[in-house]
């Protein structure tokens, strides 16, 4: 494995919500097989680093997890055997338990003090704010929980109606699906928007996009 490969963790825990996990898998493994094949096509692009990017789901001790409503997902690595990510996805779903979990919350946040990027899809903006991760920064979340949120961690600035919120290197995104449109942002912000678009066709999926 090269020292320039990127390493994308995406944290598995029971009750995660399906498509807030492998939503962004799909992108990030999909940008990585469109950058190698942009750059067969000789598209003027320089993609080979984002041809190598390593996509990984890690679960506290690697152990197959259960989504929500009954889905059965195979980790490929656990807390102590993953590279730190230089991406760090933390999903949502039902996360009370992640939430609530020791040795969950420090894996967090010590991968998101080591990470370029650490962003959460819908409700794993709580697991980011228990981990110490967050603390006043503007988030959001899925629509149904932005109450919650707000009262549960006061310090944060909470914003609806937006499909992302960017803070620096710190990134949420609001409920389910609007995690591909994060993370294809993301793509973007690390690849370029060439790539990203690229992504999105292949994927067939309507990127719904933010202005700046």
């Amino acid at each position: 494995m090269s020292e320039t490969d990127l390493q994308i963790g995406i944290l598995g825990f029971d009750e995660v919500e399906v498509l807030d996990l492998a939503g962004p898998y799909e992108v990030f493994t999909t940008a990585a097989r469109m950058a190698a094949r942009m750059n067969a096509e000789d598209s003027g692009e320089d993609l080979l680093s984002a041809s190598r990017w390593q996509v990984h789901c890690i679960s506290r001790q690697g152990q197959a997890i259960r989504a929500r409503a009954g889905l059965g997902i195979e980790a490929s690595r656990s807390f102590a055997t993953c590279p730190h990510p230089d991406v760090l996805v933390v999903p949502g779903g039902v996360v009370e338990q992640a939430a609530r979990c020791p040795a969950t919350l420090a894996w967090v946040a010590e991968a998101a003090r080591h990470a370029q990027l650490t962003a959460s899809v819908c409700t794993g903006v709580f697991i980011l704010a228990s981990a110490g991760v967050l603390r006043d920064e503007p988030v959001t979340t899925h629509w149904e929980d932005l109450d919650d949120l707000r009262r549960q961690h006061p310090g944060l600035q909470v914003l609806e109606g937006l499909r992302w919120v960017e803070h620096g290197r710190l990134i949420t995104s609001a409920g389910i699906s609007a995690g591909i449109d994060m993370s294809l942002h993301l793509v973007a912000r690390l690849a370029g928007q060439a790539l990203a678009e690229r992504t999105a066709r292949q994927m067939d999926y309507r990127w719904l996009q933010q202005a700046d």
